[in-house]
């Protein structure tokens, strides 16, 4: 890899903070401690479920008594909506990832909330416990935007309803310039208590994520690190 992307990839694994001013309402990262103390860290996964990676992903979370988020896209859904439940079963969360892996700047706002709609509906039927405004004890459903790409007339529609979750490292696993071992180094490099880690359960994420993940794993577990869902 060039010094140049090694630059790159260094600087993107985690978002500059103005990011946060200018998506304001968006939650970047979570409690960095549990209530015994313990560093806490928040592993998600994108773009799932499929059939090639997400089952894996699941035996590797098991193995060390991990709970992890995946942000679920409607159309695997309706493919694979096993593994959807499997992975609620496994005591993971699942969130809204819009329907067709829709990106907010290339669409029309009917258009993406519309999408949104429909991906929640997908959720529901894989067994997405229902929204209840009136009880604190169960949340807004969770949704983050394709590539984190939001614009603010989105933002002002979506945030009443949702808990829109991005994210403060973000592994680049899925991209194919970036060795396994530079994804694995660049991410351990990053992660501090607290932070919400982003992996890709995806065929183009796959060569990084089953290199990656097991030992990101082992690395944080063997520091006392607890991994909760959002």
């Amino acid at each position: 890899m060039r010094l140049g992307s090694r630059f790159d990839a260094a600087l993107l694994t985690r978002p500059p903070r103005l990011l946060h001013t200018l998506l304001p309402g968006c939650e970047w990262t979570g409690a960095p401690t549990s209530p015994t103390g313990a560093p806490v860290v928040y592993l998600t996964f994108d773009d799932g479920p499929i059939p090639e990676e997400t089952p894996w992903v699941l035996e590797q979370l098991a193995a060390f008594d991990a709970k992890a988020t995946f942000f679920c896209v409607g159309d695997n859904l309706v493919r694979y909506p096993e593994i959807a439940r499997a992975t609620l079963a496994a005591g993971h969360r699942l969130g809204n990832h819009t329907q067709h892996h829709r990106s907010a700047w290339a669409s029309s706002r009917t258009a993406y909330v519309q999408d949104v709609a429909s991906c929640q509906v997908e959720l529901k039927r894989a067994g997405l416990p229902p929204q209840n405004a009136a009880s604190a004890a169960v949340p807004n459903p969770l949704f983050r935007p394709p590539h984190g790409r939001l614009t603010w007339p989105l933002l002002r529609a979506l945030r009443p309803q949702f808990r829109i979750a991005m994210w403060s490292v973000l592994t680049r696993d899925y991209d194919p310039d970036l060795s396994p071992a530079d994804c694995l180094h660049y991410a351990l490099a990053a992660i501090r208590p607290g932070d919400v880690v982003v992996f890709h359960d995806s065929h183009k994420a796959s060569p990084r994520l089953r290199y990656v993940l097991p030992r990101v794993l082992a690395d944080l577990a063997e520091q006392g690190y607890q991994f909760a869902t959002l």
